[in-house]
């Protein structure tokens, strides 16, 4: 429940930030409030494109079988972590820039489409934000545990949305550029998660030589398969008993991680 409350509170912050950005522009831009409505519109259809893919990617899982079914989960899995790692290095490189770039967006589209342009542009930030959280769900229900995934979700919706209207009135003295840089972080920690995941999962599908297994045994210290111990697994990819696969490939994404943020925080 915990990871889906933090993936989905931080990706519902990204688009209710976005959507914030977007109507202050058309408050000083769009006298007539047609805008405003297209505005809605185009919020309501990038939820809309996001809660489809939802559904397409339970369509094809049912669809599916044996083989072809783990090679789909494991493949999401990728996708999801890899998203995660994108999204957080693009954030860290153009967040400065968004407001600016989101502004321009809609000037061009308003300019070349009239409020048709305004609802594509709304449409198409609001559904990267969505499909990318309909991705990391996908990935984490793998686990099993829907109801808690579900309640955890609608909770982090619920946070985003406090987290929003706080920032906006200026209570509690929220500092957002310091939440979204804390929570990249936390981001990065549960996308290596995810990648552990799909490497023991290729390993237990023989797709993948364990090489040394186990490495060594924490299992004393703390147990992966008790409450606590899976917690921990799901959040950050712990192991009490890792393979050497599965250790050397964290070890090589937080290698490529680091490189990536120390240039992107030259950009």
């Amino acid at each position: 429940m915990g990871n889906a409350f933090f993936v989905v509170w931080r990706e519902s912050l990204e688009a209710f930030l976005i959507a914030g950005i977007l109507y202050a522009w058309l408050q000083g831009n769009d006298p007539g409030g047609k805008g405003k409505r297209a505005l809605f519109i185009g919020l309501g259809a990038g939820v809309g494109l996001a809660l489809l893919l939802g559904w397409a990617l339970l369509t094809v899982q049912d669809e599916l079988s044996g083989n072809a079914l783990e090679a789909f989960q494991i493949g999401t899995l990728l996708v999801a972590a890899g998203l995660i790692t994108q999204m957080v290095l693009w954030m860290r490189k153009n967040g400065r820039q968004m407001k600016a770039r989101l502004h321009a967006d809609l000037s061009a589209a308003a300019e070349k489409s009239g409020f048709v342009g305004v609802a594509v542009v709304a449409a198409l930030a609001v559904a990267r934000e969505g499909a990318e959280t309909v991705i990391f769900l996908y990935g984490m229900s793998q686990e099993g545990d829907y109801g808690a995934l579900i309640g955890g979700a609608l909770a982090g919706f619920a946070g985003a949305g406090a987290t929003a209207w706080l920032a906006a009135k200026s209570l509690a003295r929220l500092n957002i550029a310091l939440l979204l840089r804390l929570s990249s972080i936390l981001l990065l920690v549960l996308a290596s998660a995810l990648f552990v995941a799909a490497i023991d999962r290729l390993i237990g599908a023989g797709w993948l030589t364990p090489m040394l297994d186990p490495v060594w045994d924490t299992s004393l210290l703390i147990d992966d398969t008790t409450k606590a111990g899976k917690l921990l697994a799901d959040f950050s990819g712990y192991r009490a008993r890792p393979a050497l696969t599965t250790l050397l490939a964290w070890a090589a994404y937080w290698i490529v991680v680091l490189i990536a943020w120390r240039r992107t925080g030259r950009g």
